[in-house]
């Protein structure tokens, strides 16, 4: 179990866990979890943790097969900048190592942005707090949970 397995059980939110072989040399961890799942790269979505330029983090959630608009990450949060956290903050604040982020159990509870695009599918995928575990859920649980703002997060 995880954090994030563990609050999906508390809040008795429906799920199912997906877990494959992680290939520790595979550099694109949401694409290599889409074609050993057998899922449409476009249902997985990844957690990146930016930072703003007030020093606050802000999680972003977003499709494996898309880039972050930063600018965009600025301006739904009012600031002037956003640019990656670096990963001992994400660490910090989130208790998941790169690759495994997920935007569930996070230590801190941090704003949240998701991608609109979470709303085309009848699930999507996201980690469970390691690399080669997944969680399938609805969307809309999950933004709920989060009480996360659908956006357009993609360049």
């Amino acid at each position: 179990m995880t954090p994030a397995i563990d609050l999906l059980n508390k809040q008795k939110i429906k799920f199912k866990i997906h877990q494959y072989q992680h290939d520790k040399n595979c550099v694109s961890y949401g694409l290599e979890a889409a074609q050993k799942m057998a899922v449409k790269a476009e249902q997985i979505f990844k957690t990146l943790v930016v930072n703003l330029d007030n020093n606050c983090l802000v999680v972003s959630i977003l499709p494996v097969t898309e880039k972050l608009n930063m600018k965009q990450v600025a301006k739904v949060c009012s600031a002037k900048k956003a640019q990656m956290a670096d990963k001992e903050a994400v660490l910090r604040s989130t208790g998941y190592v790169l690759g495994g982020v997920s935007p569930l159990g996070q230590k801190k509870r941090l704003r949240t942005l998701i991608d609109n695009s979470a709303l085309d599918f009848p699930s999507i995928y996201v980690s469970a707090g390691k690399r080669g575990l997944d969680i399938e859920l609805n969307a809309n649980d999950l933004i709920s949970l989060l009480n996360a703002h659908p956006v357009q997060l993609c360049q």
